[in-house]
């Protein structure tokens, strides 16, 4: 088994910046540095975003916080999508609040958000309460 190589940002910073001043193709880069093309591109993706200790560029950073507030949005809808199936005005029992969850699964990403949401452990979401025979119970005061 081959040991993974790692490179430093000086490195990699050296590599792009070669790639983008036209100086050689990425193909000659590639085989000069013994690296792959999707590596060298993916290291021109992080040199735009500034990931090497440089400045990045406006359109990146713009990009980057485009896309943390599109996923912020996307979670925050489908939150505000499960909490209005849920009843509002009563106090809820675990078995109702595990019948909601179960219900609204395909609004939510995982059990452990529609727990969240309903302020129920999840723990209690996957209890099975066990079946008590009459026995028991009429041997109880």
């Amino acid at each position: 088994m081959r040991n993974q190589r790692s490179f430093n940002l000086e490195f990699k910073r050296q590599v792009v910046e070669e790639l983008l001043s036209g100086e050689s193709r990425p193909a000659q880069l590639c085989r000069r540095h013994n690296i792959g093309a999707s590596l060298l591109y993916h290291w021109k993706k992080q040199y735009s975003r500034g990931k090497f200790n440089n400045e990045p560029t406006c359109e990146a950073a713009l990009k980057d916080r485009i896309d943390k507030l599109e996923r912020l949005v996307g979670r925050l809808t489908l939150e505000n999508e499960f909490l209005k199936k849920r009843a509002p005005d009563k106090r809820q029992s675990a078995s109702e609040k595990r019948e909601i969850i179960t219900r609204c699964k395909h609004f939510l990403s995982s059990i452990r958000q529609g727990c969240r949401l309903m302020n129920l452990a999840r723990s209690s979401f996957y209890h099975k309460s066990r079946a008590r025979n009459s026995e028991w119970m009429a041997g109880k005061p």
